[in-house]
C-alpha cells in the first residue's frame, strides 16, 4: 500500500497519473533513463470532486508488457509422506525430499495442511490436523526421530529401528502405534540428551523468544500425560522449530515457497482456550451450513470467536498467530476465511449443523416476520431465537422437509422464504463486508507472507470484493463453481488472484470424483473436456493429464494439484486404489485421517518419466 500527499488548487477537478518501475537508485535520473518500465496501461485518473482530503484508490495493479508471476506446486499433508528412513508417518525431515521433487518438476510451491499439535488423547482422534491445542506449538509426531539424536543404549537403537521398519511398511497411517512408539523415543532421548540441550545457548535463545506460549503449553501438555518433566515438551517444541526453519531455509535456497495452513478454530480443550478464554464464546461450537460436503451440515466442535473481545485491543491474538507462521512459511491459507465475515454458530449441546446460524447477523424482528405474513405459531419450529437479543430471530435453514413448513398455507410459504432467502443472500451483505474488513485488514498487514483464502461454500456476495481490496488469493476448483447455475467453474476465466486447484483435501480426487455420477462425468467428458463419444469408466492418465492442463493454462498466479491427482497421469506410478487417497470425509466428525503416499519420495525422485511429464504440463 502506497501513499502520497500532493497539493494542488482548489479548483483542480481531477488528476492524471501513470505508475513505473524503479531499480533503487534511479530516483533522480528516471526521466533519461530508458531501462525504465512504464505502466502499459492509459493514464489513470483520480476524482478530486469528491471534497476529501483523503482519496483512497484501491486498482494499483501494474500493467506490464511482461507476463504475470505464475507459480505451479503441490499439495500434500506432512503426515502424509512417505520416505525410506520415515516412521509411519510424514516428518520434518520428508519436507526436504518433497523439496527436490518440487524443484526436479519445475513447481515453485508447496502446500501443507495445518502442522500444529493436535495431541489430547493419544488416539486416532487426535489424527484430526484443523483441532490445534496451541496456534504456536508444532506437531511432536511430525519430528523426524533421527535428526533429534542417536540412542547410546545399541539394544533400544535396535528395538526402535525395527519399529521403524515395521510402521514404515503400513499402507496408511497407523496414528496410535506411531505415536505410542514415538512417545517413547522423545523420553528416552530427552533422557539422555535433555539436560545438554536445555543448557545450551541456542535453546536458550528459542526458550527466551517463545516462552510466553511454551510454558503454558509444556504445563498443559504434562498436566494431560501426567508427565513429572514439563521441560520434555519445551524440548521438543525446539526441535521442531529447528526441523522446520531447516526445511524452510532450504526450500528458499532452492526458489520454493512453503505454503502453511491457519485452521479458522482451536480446540475448545486446548491451552489457548484455558488461558484465553475472554476470547472465546465457549456455550457456542463452530460448523457450516449444508453444502456440497454435507446436506446436514458440519459441527466442527470449535468454539466461536468473541470479535469485540479481538477488537479490544486490536487483534493482538491474532497478529502473534500469523507471526509465528512466519517463522515457517511465506505463504498461507486461511481455512474458511468466512469466518471472518460470519460464523455457523451451532449451540455447544447441539448434535446437527442445521441447528445453526449466522453471527454475527442482523436477526427479524417478530414484527418484521408477522408483517411478511408468517404466522406467529410457526416460528419456534421454522426460527430460531437469538442469543442476546429477545424476539429476535434468524431463519432455520433447509425447513423443506419441515413438518410444519409443509402445513403452511401457499401464502405463508411464500412469505417465509421471501424472509429467508432476503436473510440469507441480501440482508447481510454490506454489514457483512464491513465485519470482515475489519478483522481482515490488521491480519493480512501483519506479516508479509502471500495470503490465501478458502473461500469455499455459502459465499456472501461481499466476499470477492473484500478478497480483492485487501489483494487475498481466492480459490477456485472446476467442480465447485461459484455462479449460480453453471455445473463447473469456467477455469479460463478465473481472476489473476486466485488459486486454481482439481480438489482439496476434502473431497475425493479427480478418479475417485470421475466414477461418483456418471451423467455428470458424461457431460463434463463431453462439454469441457470436448471430447467425443462415451466417457470411459476410469479417469485415464491421458484424461487426467487434459484434466491438469487445464488447470495449469487457467490465469491463476497459483495452480497448486494435490499430489494424487499429480499421479495420476503416470499409468504405472498412480496407485491402483482409488479410495484409499482420499484424505477426509467431512460429513464425517470422527474421521480418522491417515492418507499415506503409496510410494516413497526417493521413488518419486527417480520416476524421470514422471517428471519429464510434469515439465512439459508446467512449460507447456
Amino acid at each position: 500500500i502506497w501513499s502520497v500527499e500532493l497539493f494542488f488548487p482548489d479548483h483542480y477537478q481531477g488528476l492524471e497519473y501513470k505508475f513505473c518501475l524503479l531499480s533503487p537508485g534511479m530516483l533522480g535520473q528516471f526521466l533519461e533513463n530508458p531501462t525504465i518500465r512504464w505502466d502499459k496501461s492509459d493514464n489513470r485518473y483520480v476524482d478530486l470532486r469528491q471534497g476529501n482530503k483523503a482519496v483512497f484508490v484501491p486498482d494499483i495493479a501494474f500493467q506490464d508488457s511482461e507476463p504475470l508471476w505464475k507459480a505451479t506446486g503441490v499439495a500434500i499433508p506432512i503426515f502424509s509422506l512417505r520416505s525410506a528412513t520415515g516412521f509411519g508417518i510424514g516428518d520434518f525431515g520428508d519436507l526436504l525430499l518433497l523439496i527436490d521433487w518440487a524443484k526436479a518438476t519445475g513447481m515453485k510451491i508447496i502446500q501443507t495442511l495445518p502442522v500444529n499439535d493436535t495431541t489430547q488423547t493419544h488416539t486416532y482422534l487426535d489424527s484430526y490436523p484443523y483441532n490445534a491445542i496451541s496456534i504456536y506449538a508444532l506437531h511432536p509426531l511430525y519430528l523426524n526421530l533421527d535428526a533429534l539424536g542417536t540412542l547410546k543404549d545399541a539394544k533400544r537403537r535396535n528395538f526402535y529401528k525395527q519399529k521403524q521398519k515395521e510402521l514404515n511398511t503400513l499402507p496408511s497411517v497407523d496414528y496410535e502405534k506411531v505415536d505410542r512408539i514415538k512417545w517413547q523415543f522423545f523420553r528416552e532421548i530427552f533422557k539422555q540428551e535433555g539436560e545438554t540441550v536445555i543448557h545450551s545457548l541456542p535453546y536458550s535463545e528459542f526458550f527466551e523468544a517463545n516462552k510466553d506460549w511454551l510454558l503454558p503449553y509444556a504445563g498443559f501438555s504434562a498436566k494431560r500425560d501426567q508427565e513429572v518433566h514439563a521441560d520434555l515438551y519445551c524440548f521438543l517444541q525446539f526441535h521442531a522449530y529447528l526441523q522446520m526453519t531447516k526445511a524452510r531455509d532450504y526450500a528458499r535456497q532452492n526458489d520454493i515457497i512453503l505454503k502453511g495452513d491457519i485452521p479458522i478454530g482451536i480446540s475448545r480443550d486446548g491451552v489457548e482456550a484455558q488461558t484465553e478464554p475472554h476470547y472465546f464464546n465457549m456455550h457456542f461450537q463452530a460448523g457450516a451450513p449444508p453444502d456440497a460436503f454435507s446436506t446436514d451440515g458440519q459441527i466442527w466442535g470449535f468454539p466461536t470467536y468473541n470479535w469485540p473481545a479481538m477488537e479490544a485491543d486490536n487483534y493482538q491474538w491474532w497478529k502473534k498467530r500469523f507471526r509465528k507462521m512466519s517463522d515457517y512459511f511465506d505463504a498461507y491459507r486461511i481455512d474458511h476465511i468466512l469466518g471472518f465475515f460470519r460464523i455457523w454458530q451451532i449451540p455447544a449441546n447441539a448434535n446437527s449443523g442445521l441447528d445453526g446460524y449466522f453471527s454475527p447477523a442482523l436477526p427479524l424482528s417478530l414484527t418484521e416476520i408477522e408483517t411478511a405474513g408468517v404466522p406467529i405459531p410457526a416460528i419456534p419450529a421454522l426460527f430460531i431465537e437469538d442469543d442476546k437479543q429477545t424476539e429476535q430471530y434468524h431463519p432455520r435453514i433447509s425447513v423443506a422437509e419441515n413438518a410444519v413448513y409443509q402445513s403452511l398455507h401457499p401464502d405463508e410459504k411464500q412469505a417465509f422464504d421471501r424472509l429467508h432467502n432476503d436473510y440469507f443472500y441480501h440482508r447481510h451483505n454490506e454489514f457483512w463486508k464491513v465485519e470482515a474488513i475489519k478483522h481482515l485488514t490488521p491480519l493480512v498487514n501483519a506479516t508479509e507472507m502471500l495470503v490465501c483464502g478458502e473461500d469455499l461454500g455459502m459465499i456472501p456476495q461481499s466476499v470477492p470484493d473484500v478478497m480483492n481490496q485487501l489483494q487475498i488469493l481466492s480459490l477456485d476448483i472446476e467442480r465447485m463453481p461459484k455462479v449460480l447455475g453453471v455445473e463447473f467453474t469456467d477455469l479460463q476465466h478465473l481472476p489473476y488472484l486466485s488459486v486454481c486447484t482439481t480438489s482439496t483435501h476434502d473431497m475425493s480426487t479427480i478418479r475417485g470424483w470421475w466414477q461418483e455420477n456418471p451423467s455428470q462425468t458424461q457431460r463434463y467428458y463431453n462439454e469441457v473436456l470436448k471430447q467425443d463419444g462415451i466417457a470411459p469408466e476410469e479417469c485415464t492418465p491421458e484424461i487426467a493429464r487434459i484434466i491438469l492442463s487445464n488447470h495449469l493454462k487457467s490465469p491463476s498466479m497459483l495452480t497448486i494439484i494435490p499430489l494424487q491427482d499429480w499421479l495420476a497421469i503416470d499409468e504405472e506410478l498412480r496407485n491402483p486404489d482409488i479410495e484409499s487417497e482420499r484424505i477426509n470425509i467431512p460429513a464425517n466428525a470422527r474421521h480418522y485421517w491417515r492418507y499415506r503416499m503409496h510410494l516413497s519420495l526417493e521413488q518419486l525422485l527417480k520416476a524421470e518419466k514422471l517428471t519429464t511429464q510434469i515439465q512439459n504440463l508446467i512449460t507447456d
